[in-house]
């Protein structure tokens, strides 16, 4: 049996590689030994930190009985999810109408066309809760396509059908949403909040990253109260919550309940990274210092845990770990007992760690251990140092090395504003060397233009082209390094993604889809503007065009953007839940965006205050650019000179121009104005 996986840059696949189970990449080959041996395809799908896939690898895939029935009677073809979500998205969407539910390890059924006829996620080894076994699942698909083939076929092709005909048509017909539709927006959210645990519908309850970057520029350029106050007070909470790392920092995926107490304690790079920058924009907004603790703190564990060794930022820490008994358990790592303090601590520090953290003899988690949480006060550092030493000595959970192209993006823009606001260069060079990897790495300028690789692992891209969501969350984080770092060389690579966005990915009225014209075809081309756990790749993008058109003056561009945000105009409304970063993008169309040109020598302390004084800017999605006078790399920076030989600031927007200022105090009084 060939071992098709062992070359794969996915850790999930490789994590597969050894099973009995003959596996497939998702390849033309696969589907075309489907056709030879007339068998059905088998899909399965999931991402290296996913609790359930690995359960699911445990009971069945590694079952040599199991595996032996699944090469007999399919190809079965393993995907991970994170390197192909658009093989993803399509066939979750189908998942979705089928059952009500969606989730993984997604598990598809689907004729050597690709056209899906049987659907499930998790399945166990024996018949469990009213769900059929995996082996029984296997049995009836292989009977039902020997004994009735034509049914199977009829329901696949419908199917097929059925996914085809749901293109999206919004784009910009009516314009991107004004001054009502966000109101109304708010609104909705605020009928949505959670006013007792904060945050947003029941469990579990996922952190509202994208949605708190709408709320805070909402209140920036309303003034709305309420819009801060439900920011910052989810803000508080998440941070106090177990869904929190109170000794190491750094957030996990959701929490299970509604009180943010127990996490699913797996961390993943794009809510990281998406977190730091919310936390330190509610800084910026309110000079919290629990804001800035986290953004902090959130940044240091982006460095210290997920960053490679070529400079990039893995994808996720797992769930599970080791435990001292040879077992292995989710949250293992993080929980602790009263004995376990003890044992750390001794008696009276015990004690006083267990009433700071919420650490109980009945336990919050599972076997009475409990997860640490902060509900008052400030943390004890000495505390929190000596059980962060004591735990870096138990097994530590796995961790993806793959990089993501859009998920590295994010984390650049979050590690190069949270940099510039507190002083911390380090953070800003981690940022740039990030950049640097994708320019090197993942960027192809030898395809007839810029292309861009989805993953890469240990320096080496991946064969997976680059979606949508990579090209915008890139290319955002090119622009936020260029306007902290002065480099105009990150404007010019965001450019050259956004271009490729506006030639290969835009459809008609300004809609957008998930994959270039000239990708892959899959049974329809996926097309998705609602944010998930990290912004669409549609609002993604809006945003980044938008940021774009304002340093450069790009009609093209902005005229995109416009015509992106319209679908925003109609689902803002209804779902703001769920289009979070388009209602961000679209609060900075309704206030400009304003653009500040900061021009001085580099050595000016003058210049270096306006700078620090633009990029704190709390007006929603403003553009930085500084450099020295008549600057080249930046169009901001053209015919804009000192004024009476001393640094100064240029603000304009909707191409009108303020008196340039010399003074920062002056500078931030106009940017609020």
């Amino acid at each position: 049996m060939a071992n098709r996986l062992a070359q794969a840059t996915s850790p999930y696949l490789l994590q597969h590689a050894d099973n009995p189970v003959d596996w497939w990449p998702w390849e033309p080959a696969a589907f075309e030994e489907a056709r030879r041996r007339n068998v059905p395809v088998f899909l399965s799908v999931g991402y290296s930190s996913c609790h359930w896939c690995h359960v699911l690898a445990r009971e069945s895939f590694e079952d040599a009985e199991t595996a032996a029935y699944m090469n007999e009677h399919f190809v079965n073809v393993k995907v991970d999810r994170e390197e192909r979500p658009d093989v993803d998205a399509v066939y979750m969407e189908a998942v979705q109408a089928a059952t009500g539910q969606g989730g993984w390890p997604m598990s598809v059924f689907m004729t050597a066309e690709g056209e899906p006829f049987y659907f499930g996620t998790y399945f166990p080894p024996e018949p469990r809760h009213g769900m059929p076994s995996f082996r029984q699942v296997l049995e009836g698909v292989s009977s039902a396509w020997t004994g009735r083939r034509e049914e199977v076929a009829e329901v696949a092709g419908k199917i097929a059908r059925d996914l085809a005909e749901r293109e999206l048509v919004h784009g910009g017909q009516d314009g991107p949403p004004g001054a009502d539709e966000l109101a109304q927006a708010l609104l909705g959210l605020t009928r949505e909040y959670d006013e007792r645990h904060k945050g947003f519908g029941g469990a579990p309850k996922f952190p509202p990253s994208m949605v708190i970057e709408f709320l805070l520029r909402h209140h920036a350029r309303t003034g709305a109260e309420g819009a801060l106050q439900m920011a910052a007070d989810t803000c508080e909470a998440m941070a106090r919550g177990g869904i929190y790392d109170q000794l190491g920092g750094g957030f996990a995926r959701y929490a299970v309940d509604r009180e943010w107490v127990v996490p699913h304690f797996e961390k993943m790079l794009y809510d990281n990274a998406l977190l730091c920058r919310a936390y330190a924009h509610l800084w910026r907004a309110t000079g919290s210092e629990l804001a800035k603790r986290v953004a902090l703190e959130t940044a240091d564990f982006l460095v210290r845990e997920l960053r490679t060794a070529e400079g990039g930022f893995a994808s996720a820490l797992d769930a599970d770990s080791d435990t001292p008994d040879g077992g292995h358990a989710e949250g293992a790592f993080y929980v602790w007992t009263p004995a376990q303090l003890r044992e750390v601590l001794g008696e009276e520090d015990a004690a006083r760690a267990a009433a700071l953290y919420g650490v109980t003899e009945e336990g919050t988690f599972e076997e009475g251990a409990s997860v640490l949480t902060l509900p008052a006060g400030e943390p004890d550092e000495g505390l929190r140092a000596r059980l962060l030493a004591a735990r870096e000595e138990r097994p530590r959970p796995g961790r993806d090395d793959k990089v993501v192209a859009a998920w590295n993006g994010l984390a650049i823009a979050a590690l190069a504003e949270t940099g510039a606001y507190f002083d911390r260069p380090d953070l800003v060079e981690r940022a740039t060397e990030a950049a640097d990897l994708l320019v090197r790495v993942h960027m192809d300028f030898s395809a007839g233009g810029v292309r861009l690789h989805r993953t890469s692992k240990d320096g080496r891209a991946g064969a997976n082209a680059g979606v949508l969501e990579d090209y915008a969350d890139v290319a955002e984080g090119f622009l936020a390094l260029a306007s902290v770092g002065g480099e105009g060389v990150w404007l010019e690579f965001a450019g050259f993604l956004l271009d490729i966005v506006l030639d290969r990915f835009t459809g008609e009225g300004g809609a957008l889809y998930d994959t270039a014209h000239d990708a892959e075809r899959l049974i329809r081309r996926p097309q998705d503007p609602t944010d998930n756990a990290a912004p669409s790749g549609w609002t993604a993008a809006a945003a980044a065009l938008l940021s774009y058109a304002a340093h450069t003056g790009s009609a093209a561009h902005r005229t995109a953007a416009e015509g992106a945000l319209g679908v925003v105009r109609a689902l803002g409304p209804r779902v703001p839940r769920f289009v979070g970063w388009g209602l961000a993008a679209a609060e900075a169309l309704l206030d400009g965006p304003r653009e500040v040109a900061v021009v001085g020598e580099p050595d000016d302390s003058l210049r270096c205050e306006l700078h620090h004084t633009a990029l704190r800017s709390t007006a929603p999605g403003v553009v930085v650019a500084v450099g020295v006078p008549e600057g080249g790399e930046f169009p901001l920076l053209r015919n804009r000179p000192l004024v009476n030989d001393s640094s100064a600031a240029y603000v304009c927007r909707r191409f009108v121009c303020e008196t340039p200022v010399a003074s920062a105090m002056q500078l931030a009084r106009n940017l609020t104005a």
